[in-house]
């Protein structure tokens, strides 16, 4: 069993050495996001740091603290991510051999990132467990010194002069500190830190709902040992938290938030609404937290600090990002509705839901009798919601709230559609609609004909038209009509019927 000496964590972040190569972040006011939850919300912007993420303070502080007979072999680490780069920054300014071991998953922007340090990379191993244990052996051959990511006196203390700037910065009242955990060595550094100077101040740690390593571990009392973790917060995905974050989580730390994928994807929005920053998903942690505690706790007129951690985010998850966020934020739910397959259904379905915008509409004729619709709606609040599928059951149209489906919102809304040999004389047609109110209805009443809509599929992706999919069964003898339709309409169409793709997948 690993012996914890007692540590005077105050005195060590006061003397930590950071300064070298971190960067003394602002701690700035967040005017949308403190309008909207009716509190004073503050961000320490640890994104700012040269290496995105506030872990270059502790690797720095390990690595600076290191004896010069010790340092000049080099030290070593395993890490995917940040702090792979605050160990190869901190080694380039002390000017000492960095071997970074990283799995073979690990992204070439973030291989690169750490070989343009001048660090050497291994890759070695299928996940970060893997490289740990490859490190680990190379330290006692290569005679290295091993710079652990969270779990070390000296990490946790260079992590804890954050608090120190907070406090320094803004002497106010402060209800609340946010931060995300992994390991926990930010949260634990903060927390000494905060109950030493200004104990009144409530320290919280937010994890993810699937990587709960500390929630569950200071639940039982011990550290436990997650089975596996989700990787969408990869920068705070640890399956079991170290042994001197633990003991000062236990000693320090209030309580722990977990939060769901759809709330970090909101928390990243609402950075980018204040700040025209994009966080990593780790980074957005804290904020995501800190409004679940704002609302479950009634607060107003609180002063609430948020630890924007990082912003070293994989570009490819915009996409999901901003797939998310509305639903995330609770602006937008989705529902499976069951109308009539008849002719003037959909629309009469359209005039239901009133002045709502619709953000989503999936629909392909698949039955004789009845059409099955996957619509996406903006909402005020989750009320709107329960309200709106007890309006459509009133007028006799089944409704399911979706919203919390992770299948659906996953993968359904993707999937919603296939071949239909029985949609007779159907036409195909993309559309640009303008993306206002009322631009729906103007398609549907122009049209002004029996015609059955067989298909449909349009998005919001935010830009100024939307883009819409729209398939109809027109008998050979109305095409004239049709194309007359077409005309009054006034909205660019491209005709797609004879198009290979939907010969394939949907003809």
């Amino acid at each position: 069993m690993t012996t914890i000496v007692p540590i005077n964590y105050q005195e060590r972040i006061a003397h930590s050495r950071v300064y070298d190569v971190a960067i003394k972040t602002p701690l700035e006011f967040q005017p949308i996001i403190s309008a909207r939850i009716g509190n004073r919300v503050l961000l320490k912007r640890e994104d700012m740091q040269p290496v995105f993420s506030f872990k270059i303070r502790g690797a720095y502080n390990k690595m600076a603290h290191l004896p010069p007979d010790v340092l000049k072999h080099g030290v070593i680490c395993a890490s995917a991510g940040n702090h792979a780069q605050g160990v190869a920054l901190s080694a380039q300014k002390l000017g000492c051999r960095a071997v970074i071991v990283m799995p073979t998953t690990t992204p070439a922007i973030k291989v690169n990132a750490v070989k343009s340090r001048g660090a050497e990379v291994i890759l070695f191993g299928d996940s970060y467990s893997d490289s740990v244990v490859r490190a680990l052996e190379l330290e006692k051959t290569e005679k290295l010194t091993f710079v652990h990511p969270y779990d070390d006196p000296d990490v946790i203390a260079g992590q804890g002069t954050i608090a120190l700037e907070i406090l320094d910065e803004h002497p106010q009242p402060i209800e609340a500190i946010f931060c995300c955990v992994g390991g926990g060595g930010l949260l634990a550094g903060i927390a000494a830190y905060v109950k030493a100077v200004r104990p009144e101040i409530k320290v919280i740690g937010v994890e993810a709902k699937d990587a709960e390593a500390m929630t569950e571990s200071l639940k039982k009392g011990e550290r436990i040992i997650l089975d596996q973790v989700g990787l969408f917060a990869d920068g705070a995905a640890v399956k079991q938290v170290g042994v001197h974050t633990f003991k000062l989580c236990q000693q320090y730390v209030d309580e722990m938030i977990v939060v769901d994928n759809d709330a970090i994807c909101a928390a990243i929005k609402d950075v980018f609404e204040d700040t025209r920053s994009i966080l990593e998903p780790a980074g957005a942690l804290a904020l995501a937290g800190l409004k679940v505690y704002a609302e479950r706790e009634n607060l107003h007129d609180k002063t609430l600090i948020g630890i924007a951690s990082g912003a070293n985010m994989n570009f490819d998850r915009l996409r999901f990002v901003a797939e998310r966020a509305e639903i995330g934020e609770k602006r937008e739910a989705v529902f499976a509705v069951t109308i009539p397959e008849k002719p003037g259904a959909f629309k009469a379905f359209c005039r239901l839901l009133g002045n709502r915008n619709i953000t989503e509409f999936n629909y392909r004729y698949s039955d004789p009798k009845n059409a099955h619709i996957f619509v996406g709606i903006a909402v005020s609040d989750p009320t709107e919601a329960a309200k709106l599928v007890t309006e459509l059951q009133a007028q006799g149209l089944p409704a399911l709230d979706l919203t919390d489906n992770e299948m659906a919102k996953l993968h359904l809304r993707h999937l919603v559609g296939g071949h239909a040999p029985q949609a007779e004389h159907e036409v195909v047609y993309r559309f640009e609609f303008p993306e206002k109110p009322g631009a729906l209805m103007k398609f549907l009443d122009t049209m002004g004909h029996d015609w059955n809509i067989s298909l449909f599929h349009y998005r919001n992706h935010g830009a100024d038209f939307g883009r819409v999919l729209v398939g109809m069964q027109v008998p050979p003898d109305e095409q004239n009509e049709y194309l007359t339709f077409l005309h009054n309409l006034g909205y660019p169409y491209w005709d797609e019927t004879n198009n290979p793709a939907y010969q394939l997948f949907l003809g």
